[in-house]
Protein backbone atom coordinates (compact mmCIF):
# COMPACT_ATOMS: atom_id res chain seq x y z
CA UNK A 1 0.00 0.00 0.00
CA UNK A 2 1.21 3.44 -0.89
CA UNK A 3 0.90 6.27 1.51
CA UNK A 4 -1.11 9.11 0.19
CA UNK A 5 1.28 11.73 -1.10
CA UNK A 6 0.22 15.25 -0.45
CA UNK A 7 1.59 18.31 -2.25
CA UNK A 8 0.69 21.95 -2.30
CA UNK A 9 -2.71 22.87 -3.60
CA UNK A 10 -3.12 25.51 -6.27
CA UNK A 11 -4.53 27.90 -3.69
CA UNK A 12 -1.49 27.47 -1.44
CA UNK A 13 0.88 28.02 -4.37
CA UNK A 14 -1.06 31.12 -5.44
CA UNK A 15 -0.84 32.56 -1.90
CA UNK A 16 2.93 31.95 -1.79
CA UNK A 17 3.38 33.63 -5.20
CA UNK A 18 1.31 36.63 -4.10
CA UNK A 19 3.40 37.01 -0.95
CA UNK A 20 6.63 36.80 -2.97
CA UNK A 21 5.25 39.40 -5.39
CA UNK A 22 4.38 41.77 -2.53
CA UNK A 23 7.87 41.40 -1.03
CA UNK A 24 9.57 42.02 -4.40
CA UNK A 25 7.31 45.02 -5.04
CA UNK A 26 8.19 46.50 -1.66
CA UNK A 27 11.92 46.01 -2.30
CA UNK A 28 11.71 47.65 -5.73
CA UNK A 29 9.66 50.55 -4.38
CA UNK A 30 12.17 51.00 -1.56
CA UNK A 31 15.03 51.15 -4.07
CA UNK A 32 13.11 53.75 -6.08
CA UNK A 33 12.56 55.87 -2.96
CA UNK A 34 16.27 55.70 -2.12
CA UNK A 35 17.25 56.65 -5.69
CA UNK A 36 14.86 59.63 -5.65
CA UNK A 37 16.19 60.76 -2.28
CA UNK A 38 19.76 60.75 -3.63
CA UNK A 39 18.70 62.86 -6.60
CA UNK A 40 16.93 65.36 -4.35
CA UNK A 41 19.96 65.48 -2.05
CA UNK A 42 22.20 66.69 -4.89
CA UNK A 43 19.91 69.65 -5.58
CA UNK A 44 19.43 70.37 -1.87
CA UNK A 45 23.20 70.22 -1.26
CA UNK A 46 23.71 72.72 -4.09
CA UNK A 47 21.14 75.12 -2.60
CA UNK A 48 22.62 74.75 0.90
CA UNK A 49 26.14 75.48 -0.33
CA UNK A 50 24.98 78.58 -2.20
CA UNK A 51 23.22 79.80 0.95
CA UNK A 52 26.37 79.14 3.02
CA UNK A 53 28.57 81.05 0.56
CA UNK A 54 26.24 84.07 0.57
CA UNK A 55 26.02 83.96 4.37
CA UNK A 56 29.82 84.04 4.63
CA UNK A 57 30.04 86.87 2.12
CA UNK A 58 27.38 88.89 3.92
CA UNK A 59 29.07 88.44 7.32
CA UNK A 60 32.67 89.03 6.30
CA UNK A 61 32.55 90.98 3.04
CA UNK A 62 34.59 88.34 1.23
CA UNK A 63 33.99 85.03 -0.46
CA UNK A 64 35.02 81.95 1.54
CA UNK A 65 38.37 80.68 0.33
CA UNK A 66 39.17 84.09 -1.11
CA UNK A 67 39.06 85.94 2.23
CA UNK A 68 42.38 87.80 2.70
CA UNK A 69 41.64 88.25 6.45
CA UNK A 70 40.57 84.69 7.34
CA UNK A 71 43.55 83.96 9.59
CA UNK A 72 42.97 87.22 11.47
CA UNK A 73 39.34 86.18 12.07
CA UNK A 74 39.78 82.48 12.70
CA UNK A 75 43.45 81.97 13.56
CA UNK A 76 45.01 78.66 12.59
CA UNK A 77 41.55 77.17 11.98
CA UNK A 78 41.42 79.08 8.66
CA UNK A 79 44.59 77.40 7.39
CA UNK A 80 45.53 80.26 5.10
CA UNK A 81 44.19 83.49 3.68
CA UNK A 82 42.74 83.85 0.24
CA UNK A 83 44.22 86.30 -2.23
CA UNK A 84 41.16 88.56 -2.53
CA UNK A 85 40.85 88.10 -6.31
CA UNK A 86 37.10 87.38 -6.13
CA UNK A 87 37.46 83.68 -6.91
CA UNK A 88 36.82 80.76 -4.57
CA UNK A 89 38.53 78.12 -6.68
CA UNK A 90 41.94 78.53 -5.05
CA UNK A 91 42.57 75.09 -3.56
CA UNK A 92 44.86 74.27 -0.65
CA UNK A 93 45.54 70.83 -2.18
CA UNK A 94 43.83 68.44 -4.58
CA UNK A 95 41.73 66.98 -1.76
CA UNK A 96 40.85 70.06 0.28
CA UNK A 97 39.32 73.43 -0.39
CA UNK A 98 40.16 76.60 1.49
CA UNK A 99 36.52 77.69 0.98
CA UNK A 100 35.27 74.70 3.03
CA UNK A 101 37.77 75.48 5.78
CA UNK A 102 36.71 79.14 5.95
CA UNK A 103 32.98 78.29 6.09
CA UNK A 104 33.58 75.62 8.74
CA UNK A 105 35.69 77.97 10.89
CA UNK A 106 32.88 80.54 10.66
CA UNK A 107 30.41 77.90 11.89
CA UNK A 108 28.32 78.15 8.71
CA UNK A 109 28.74 74.51 7.69
CA UNK A 110 29.52 71.46 9.80
CA UNK A 111 32.75 69.57 9.95
CA UNK A 112 36.35 70.59 10.41
CA UNK A 113 39.22 71.29 8.08
CA UNK A 114 39.04 71.74 4.37
CA UNK A 115 38.11 68.25 3.19
CA UNK A 116 35.60 68.21 0.38
CA UNK A 117 32.16 66.95 1.42
CA UNK A 118 30.94 63.86 -0.38
CA UNK A 119 27.82 63.48 -2.48
CA UNK A 120 25.39 60.52 -2.42
CA UNK A 121 27.29 58.78 -5.23
CA UNK A 122 30.65 58.60 -3.39
CA UNK A 123 32.07 61.58 -5.26
CA UNK A 124 33.17 64.91 -3.84
CA UNK A 125 31.67 68.37 -4.01
CA UNK A 126 33.96 71.23 -5.03
CA UNK A 127 33.73 74.81 -6.18
CA UNK A 128 35.27 75.75 -9.51
CA UNK A 129 35.43 78.81 -11.68
CA UNK A 130 34.30 78.85 -15.34
CA UNK A 131 33.91 75.07 -15.54
CA UNK A 132 33.04 73.61 -18.96
CA UNK A 133 30.77 76.17 -20.69
CA UNK A 134 29.68 77.80 -17.43
CA UNK A 135 30.81 81.26 -16.44
CA UNK A 136 31.55 82.44 -12.91
CA UNK A 137 31.55 80.21 -9.83
CA UNK A 138 30.23 76.68 -10.11
CA UNK A 139 29.40 74.04 -7.55
CA UNK A 140 30.39 70.64 -8.91
CA UNK A 141 29.54 67.06 -7.93
CA UNK A 142 31.84 64.27 -9.14
CA UNK A 143 31.01 60.63 -9.92
CA UNK A 144 27.34 61.21 -10.87
CA UNK A 145 25.86 58.33 -12.94
CA UNK A 146 24.69 59.37 -16.41
CA UNK A 147 21.01 58.60 -15.81
CA UNK A 148 21.04 60.62 -12.58
CA UNK A 149 22.89 63.52 -14.22
CA UNK A 150 20.27 63.61 -16.94
CA UNK A 151 17.38 63.58 -14.44
CA UNK A 152 18.92 66.38 -12.34
CA UNK A 153 19.66 68.45 -15.43
CA UNK A 154 16.22 67.87 -16.97
CA UNK A 155 14.35 68.64 -13.71
CA UNK A 156 16.30 71.84 -12.99
CA UNK A 157 17.55 73.06 -16.38
CA UNK A 158 17.43 72.01 -20.03
CA UNK A 159 18.58 68.36 -19.88
CA UNK A 160 21.50 69.05 -22.23
CA UNK A 161 24.92 68.25 -20.73
CA UNK A 162 26.87 70.96 -22.59
CA UNK A 163 24.37 73.83 -22.33
CA UNK A 164 22.37 75.74 -19.74
CA UNK A 165 23.10 76.47 -16.09
CA UNK A 166 23.78 72.81 -15.18
CA UNK A 167 26.42 71.03 -17.23
CA UNK A 168 28.35 67.79 -17.27
CA UNK A 169 31.98 67.30 -18.21
CA UNK A 170 31.27 66.46 -21.84
CA UNK A 171 30.90 68.08 -25.23
CA UNK A 172 28.06 65.70 -26.10
CA UNK A 173 24.49 66.94 -26.40
CA UNK A 174 22.99 63.93 -24.59
CA UNK A 175 23.94 62.06 -21.43
CA UNK A 176 25.30 58.53 -21.81
CA UNK A 177 23.76 56.45 -19.00
CA UNK A 178 26.78 54.15 -18.91
CA UNK A 179 29.15 57.04 -18.06
CA UNK A 180 29.71 59.01 -14.89
CA UNK A 181 29.89 62.80 -14.88
CA UNK A 182 31.12 65.76 -12.95
CA UNK A 183 27.92 67.76 -12.84
CA UNK A 184 28.36 71.50 -12.27
CA UNK A 185 25.72 74.07 -11.31
CA UNK A 186 26.26 77.76 -12.06
CA UNK A 187 25.89 79.83 -8.89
Amino acid sequence: MRKAERGFTLVELAIVLVIIGIILGAILKGQEIIANAKIKRIVNDYKSIVAAIYTYQERYGSLPGDDPNATTRFGSCAGSNGDGDGRMDDEDTATTGRYWRHMRCAGIITGSGGNHPTNPYAGVIFIGYAMYNLSGHNICFTNIPGDVAEIVDRMNDDGIPNAGSIQGNTTATTYNHADTYTLCFRM
